[in-house]
This record gives structure tokens, C-alpha cells and sequence, in this order.
């Protein structure tokens, strides 16, 4: 096996262990479009659960991370500049992503938190807690802008290579100008669900395109 086979089997292993634990956090915890409403009721109904849910939530970005830097390896030496941007707009996600997730923890804590309860009335912890939840929603959506950036050159690079289908490259393109525009239609007309499915429809492909692509194609 070639070294560049090589690095094409390791960005692909890890972006399906990113995958697989977006899938599981997802599950757990959390999912695109989970109301505050829903996030209470995993929170109550198994709040262990709830936790394993956001490690598996922080345990995708890390790996997420290391698809980015994998690719970086892959498709430095087409654009260096390139390929080091779209690893520092990942790690950028990465990081808004994981520090979204603690508020999490604060909404879970103040739920079932007996200590709480003797300093708080019942309506300020509900209260505090559904602020959290808002709080992670927000900084979700606001990664998702680094998200969407980083397939800018990625997807150009892709494209430019001659061991990746240009197909991909495309759809990595297409895949950024959906995740921006879910980013603006969450926080400036956010009654349209049926855009948000549109555009996680469209990133979905792209991912386990990208990821197949990687893991099976032949250089």
C-alpha cells in the first residue's frame, strides 16, 4: 500500500468514528434539531445517558479534528495555505463545538441537582437550565459558520487534486453553501424547518460520500 493510500484509509477511518459518534450523541443527547423541550426529557428520563451523549459529542470533535488534520497531510502539498485554513477553520468549529457542550452539563446539573434545589425555587432552576440549553443552541449554530467554511478549500482542493473525483470536490462545495445557509436561516427565519432538512439532507450525503471515497478508492 502506498503512503498516500495510506493517509486516504486514516482520514477516512477517522471521519466514520466522527460519524459514528455523531450518530450515538445524537441518540443520547442531542440532534440538530432538538428542542429545549426535548433536551429536558432526555435529561429526566436517564440523565446517564444524557451524559454519555455529550461525551460521545465531544469525542466526535476530537475526531472530527483529526479527519481535518489527516486531509491536511493528504492535500498540503496541492495548496499549503489552503490546506492549513481549512484545518484552522475545523479546529475553530471544534472548539465552539465542545465548549457548547458544558452548558449542557450546567442544564443537566441544575435538573436533577439536589444542592441546587435548596438554594433555588423550582421555576429559577427551570429557568437556569433552559437558559443553558439556549446558550448550547446557539453556540451550536454559531460553530456550524466554521463548519461550513472549512469546505470552502477543502472542497476546492479536493476538485483541484488528481487522486480525488471531481464529483466530490463538488459536492464538498455545495455541502458549505448549505451548512451557511442553515447557519442564516436558524437565527434569521427560524420557522423554516423543512430548509433545515434540506440542507442536513445535503451534508449527510456529503459526509458519508467523502468518507466512502476515502476509505475505498483506489490510487
Amino acid at each position: 500500500m502506498s503512503p498516500r493510500q495510506k493517509e486516504l484509509k486514516v482520514a477516512g477511518l477517522f471521519y466514520l468514528i466522527f460519524i459514528i459518534f455523531s450518530f450515538l450523541a445524537d441518540h443520547f443527547s442531542t440532534f440538530a434539531q432538538a428542542t429545549t423541550v426535548q433536551i429536558i426529557e432526555k435529561i429526566l428520563s436517564n440523565d446517564f445517558l444524557f451524559s454519555l451523549g455529550l461525551v460521545f459529542n465531544i469525542l466526535s470533535g476530537v475526531f472530527f479534528l483529526l479527519a481535518a488534520w489527516a486531509l491536511y497531510k493528504l492535500l498540503k502539498n496541492i495548496n499549503s495555505d489552503y490546506a492549513f485554513l481549512f484545518l484552522i477553520l475545523n479546529l475553530s468549529g471544534v472548539v465552539i463545538q465542545c465548549l457548547s457542550v458544558a452548558f449542557l452539563f450546567a442544564s443537566k446539573e441544575l435538573q436533577i441537582s439536589t444542592l441546587s434545589s435548596n438554594i433555588y425555587a423550582p421555576e429559577q432552576l427551570h429557568y437556569l437550565s433552559v437558559l443553558f440549553i439556549h446558550l448550547y443552541q446557539n453556540a451550536f449554530i454559531i460553530a456550524q459558520i466554521f463548519f461550513g467554511l472549512w469546505l470552502l478549500p477543502l472542497g476546492y482542493l479536493i476538485y483541484k487534486s488528481k487522486f480525488l473525483p471531481k464529483l466530490l470536490g463538488i459536492l464538498i462545495l455545495v455541502d458549505c453553501v448549505a451548512i451557511l445557509l442553515w447557519f442564516f436561516q436558524y437565527f434569521l427565519f427560524p420557522d423554516l424547518l423543512v430548509f433545515t432538512n434540506f440542507c442536513l439532507l445535503i451534508s449527510l450525503i456529503a459526509e458519508v460520500g467523502l468518507t466512502l471515497v476515502l476509505l475505498f478508492k483506489r490510487v
